[in-house]
């Protein structure tokens, strides 16, 4: 079958498996038709005479097989093409192609076998269930079964990483290719973000452990630390230092000679603040377990100090916030992220997106209301490091 044919019924199908009369909703019958004009722009071009002679003939063609109805003008212009439904099992062998109705129950039957493995993955396929039975698209799904079979898979173990693991180790262990992950991540990403509680979607993995290359802790500040039987007195040092996520577990004990511990976002920021008054961290990117276990040794330890987090100004940087707490434990409060400071730096901040908006708009009855009804009155959000002085 050639390429006019293949493309002719495909849009057909397409068409007659989106219907009313696919789902036997429809009391009244429905014809499916395609221009040729509109499928094949050469068609009507007076100078590419062997393009209309190849669709006229393949047109011809499939009408001799029983698979369509033509329209033609007198000159024998083709105006319509229609398909016609009596044949319709033929038309799927012809074009090799699983009928609709049979591909569902298919990925419905797959879906279900993946219920119970966690929240995230039970949302998901609860809700393609839904889209399935209303006849719609599974979301991710784009016909290739064994990569939504490596999809689903995936999700049903994500949750469960314990320590950081390098993707292509995910992959290998999880999916027996140490590449295949790669094909998939950004389905995998979207799934999480969209059914999941995470605060941003280009942190999701780092959240969950997987990770491309090995994480860091960065701090700086007057406090001592003592890891694997050695103290090291933090405030005698000029700048930060950074220990690996293999080594956090090492930490002994980290005594506070301030009574103050910030987190910093942003690493440009974290390495222009100089306000010894603080013990300040850079978590490298997101604070996923390692991290936050870090954080909570930190808290038990230092019970009695003040916590701050200091993010950007802006729906991502609230939600962050949001998150660190909830998954801490430890009573974080804004820093310089408030109307006076929105106020102080009008002229450096950055006009909202619709999705800004719509994030915002989630936040109103916040603690943040204040601060958030600002930024939705004068259009604005602020990069901390945009700020002259923190």
């Amino acid at each position: 079958m050639n390429r006019y044919k293949k493309e002719i019924l495909a849009q057909l199908i397409d068409k007659y498996e989106g219907s009313r009369s696919f789902t036997g909703d429809n009391l009244k019958k429905q014809s499916f038709t395609v221009r040729p004009e509109k499928l094949f722009p050469k068609y009507n071009d007076s100078s590419d005479y062997d393009t209309y002679k190849s669709i006229n003939d393949s047109v011809s063609e499939l009408e001799e097989a029983g698979f369509v109805k033509a329209k033609r003008e007198k000159n024998g212009v083709i105006t319509s093409v229609s398909l016609r439904t009596d044949g319709i099992e033929e038309i799927y062998a012809a074009l090799n192609r699983t009928p609709k109705k049979e591909l569902n129950a298919g990925l419905a039957e797959l879906l279900r076998g993946y219920i119970g493995y966690n929240d995230i993955l039970d949302r998901y396929c609860a809700e393609q269930l839904k889209r399935l039975e209303s006849n719609k698209k599974a979301e991710h799904f784009d016909g290739d079964i064994f990569a939504y079979k490596q999809l689903l898979s995936a999700l049903s173990v994500i949750t469960d990483i314990e320590k950081e693991t390098y993707e292509r180790d995910f992959s290998a262990a999880v999916l027996r290719d140490s590449k295949a992950f790669e094909g998939i991540k950004s389905k995998v990403v979207s799934i999480l973000y969209s059914y999941g509680d995470f605060p941003e979607k280009e942190t999701v993995l780092e959240e969950l452990n997987i990770i491309r290359n090995p994480g860091h802790v960065f701090f700086k500040g007057d406090a001592e630390i003592t890891i694997g039987g050695q103290t090291i007195d933090l405030g005698r040092l000029a700048g930060d230092i950074g220990l690996s996520s293999a080594m956090l577990g090492d930490v002994e004990s980290i005594r506070l000679k301030t009574d103050k511990v910030i987190t910093i976002e942003n690493l440009t920021t974290f390495n222009r603040f100089g306000d010894r008054s603080f013990f300040a961290i850079y978590l490298g990117g997101y604070h996923n377990r390692d991290r936050r276990l870090f954080i909570q040794k930190l808290y038990r330890m230092n019970p009695d100090a003040e916590y701050y987090h200091f993010g950007d100004t802006d729906a991502g940087g609230f939600y962050i916030l949001l998150h660190l707490r909830n998954k801490t434990g430890v009573p974080f409060m804004p820093y310089k992220m408030d109307t006076a400071t929105l106020r102080a730096n009008l002229s450096y901040t950055k006009k909202l997106t619709d999705n800004d908006r719509k994030r915002l708009n989630a936040l109103l009855d916040s603690e943040f209301g204040e601060t958030v009804s600002f930024m939705l009155e004068n259009n604005c959000k602020l990069e901390q490091e945009a700020l002259d002085e923190y």
